[in-house]
């Protein structure tokens, strides 16, 4: 108790950080799909993981973050024990709106862009001389789309290496507009993060540079920015 009332900044990452780690161990296992889909499901997570964790020091994040990240992470690994086309979460979600495939994989999607866009938009304010406002917010929804981006082209170099094994990976279930709602749903997660979440996400920041007693960036004027 000592511990957690002198550095209450590291209680919140570190139950994250626990709690992830005991679930992914347990949906390691027994998954539905080929290891390789698993593999290629959860790679983002298994990289930012170790980032996250040897940067914590040098570069920690708020809590809003961290909560994000784990809720993303968590995402990613449950799609990749089931894989987004046999999602049990999925199959409810069609169910309850008479859907004909399973949608989770938009909900992946959907968190490609609300989540990179308040990660973007956490690193920019703090490193940048950037402000709150249409730059910044244009900047953020644009990595967000980039990413997105990138990510459609890795499934397609994927099924062009191993048409078999990645087409679960894919998870078009014969959808052929399922790129381009992909996008679309990356572009609505993006924007809705910044609407929404902009003054939550400001209170967090303030929080983890008043514990680290870290000095923010200097902002530009709107000359500056023009």
């Amino acid at each position: 108790m000592e511990f957690i009332k002198k550095h209450p900044h590291q209680l919140f990452p570190g139950i994250t950080l626990i709690l992830f780690l005991i679930l992914f161990t347990i949906l390691a296992f027994g998954i539905r799909d080929t290891r390789l889909t698993w593999l290629l499901e959860c790679a983002p997570a298994m990289i930012a993981l170790p980032i996250l964790i040897f940067t914590y020091k040098k570069f920690p994040l708020s809590n809003f973050l961290y909560g994000l990240i784990f809720v993303h992470m968590m995402i990613l690994v449950y799609g990749g024990h089931y894989s987004y086309a046999n999602a049990p979460l999925g199959e409810w979600m069609s169910e309850w709106f008479g859907w004909s495939r399973n949608n989770y994989d938009k909900i992946g999607h959907f968190m490609q862009g609300f989540g990179p866009a308040l990660y973007a938009r956490e690193i920019m304010l703090r490193t940048s001389p950037l402000k709150d406002g249409k730059w910044l917010n244009f900047n953020c929804f644009s990595i967000a789309m980039m990413i997105s981006a990138i990510y459609e082209i890795i499934e397609w170099l994927a099924s062009l290496s191993n048409p078999e094994d990645t087409e679960a990976f894919l998870g078009t279930q014969g959808y052929i507009w399922d790129t381009q709602t992909d996008m679309f749903m990356c572009m609505i997660g993006s924007i809705l993060a910044l609407v929404l979440f902009r003054k939550l996400h400001d209170k967090s920041i303030k929080k983890v540079l008043s514990w680290f007693n870290i000095k923010p960036a200097e902002p530009k004027n709107e000359a500056q920015e023009a």
